[in-house]
């Protein structure tokens, strides 16, 4: 019985988020129509409001297809949040890292750990505040691989547990505890204070620290992301206009016609106009994008995409960007599901 009931269960779960009153409520005219809120969430990350664009689960991820002469272009960085770290603290060795397709591989090869799962977890335990397991047993040898970036987070980390606040590389500030927890925070510190209290205040604290931690990191990888989105923005755009002037020159001349003062004047395209006309984003998930585009110019706008992503992090890093590589993994597909 078990085998039925979980997938009952599952499918129970399909149906009550993304079933028929899924359907009705965000799906006109043959499309999704989430409702996007940039910035949302406190580190600054999107927010969906209604639909659950983010969290679109794989099963329904087939019916996102490309309208017949067009393709799915669809890009996710690789790794973002640690080559964000690396970019943030300027660390020389771990910006060498940074440079490979493959940045746990790459600290394999330099010798911090021994293996890329060592390295991913050290990673994530030194971005997410993870002391116990795998992820403390590396955080010391990261410390020593890369001492300038793991500084950084240690300070953001000590910062919360002291109840300050942290910034992120654009300057978006984290919240202030709130005053309860200060409240328990100052009196755990008395000579009153029982144990079990005092235990409790040091829980929050490193807590509050674990949320400063990844605040910097989380945060300043949301305005790299938002960097990108902008950047491709305007690059698929001139793609688009560059498209409609050549289309026009191709067209056989047929003698001067006078033009009418009301009429637009030949070869401008206005950015409402090639919205949809031409290569355009149509979904986005933190570090992934998506561009629906006429199938003849997919391969241009794969490079569209790869070329703003570099562009992001000399945007906002400069000379550090520059050190530090934003690989991303691009897929030309059919439908969603078809992208790895």
């Amino acid at each position: 019985a078990i085998a039925p009931l979980l997938e009952y269960k599952k499918m129970a779960r399909l149906m009550s988020a993304n079933g028929w009153h899924w359907i009705d409520t965000w799906i006109h005219d043959g499309r999704f129509r989430p409702v996007y809120v940039p910035g949302g969430v406190v580190s600054g990350r999107w927010a969906s409001d209604g639909g659950g664009a983010l969290q679109l689960p794989h099963q329904v991820r087939s019916a996102v297809r490309a309208d017949p002469g067009w393709k799915l272009v669809v890009a996710d960085a690789a790794q973002l949040e640690p080559r964000i770290l690396a970019a943030m603290s300027g660390d020389p060795a771990m910006a060498a890292a940074g440079r490979g397709e493959d940045m746990y591989a790459a600290m394999v090869a330099a010798g911090a750990v021994e293996t890329r799962e060592q390295a991913k977890f050290g990673m994530l335990g030194a971005m997410y505040g993870g002391t116990s397991g795998e992820s403390g047993r590396m955080l010391p040898r990261l410390t020593q691989a890369f001492p300038r970036a793991i500084a950084l987070v240690e300070r953001a980390a000590q910062a919360g547990e002291r109840g300050g606040q942290v910034q992120t590389w654009l300057g978006r500030t984290s919240p202030r505890p709130a005053s309860a927890w200060l409240d328990a925070q100052r009196d755990a510190g008395g000579p009153d204070t029982n144990p079990e209290e005092a235990r409790a205040a040091r829980g929050q604290a490193r807590g509050q620290g674990r949320f400063t931690r990844n605040f910097i990191v989380q945060g300043t990888a949301a305005e790299w992301a938002s960097t990108w989105l902008a950047t491709i923005r305007q690059r698929l755009h001139a793609l688009t206009a560059a498209e409609a002037r050549g289309q026009q020159a191709a067209q056989p001349q047929q003698g001067a016609q006078p033009r009418q003062a009301t009429q637009p004047r030949q070869g401008t395209h206005s950015p409402q106009s090639g919205l949809t006309s031409g290569p355009h984003l149509v979904f986005f998930l933190h570090d992934e994008v998506m561009v629906h585009t006429p199938a003849h110019l997919a391969d241009e706008v794969a490079a569209v995409l790869r070329d703003s992503a570099h562009e992001a992090g000399r945007l906002l890093f400069g000379a550090a960007g520059s050190r530090v590589e934003f690989p991303i993994t691009v897929a030309v597909v059919d439908a969603y599901d078809e992208a790895p």
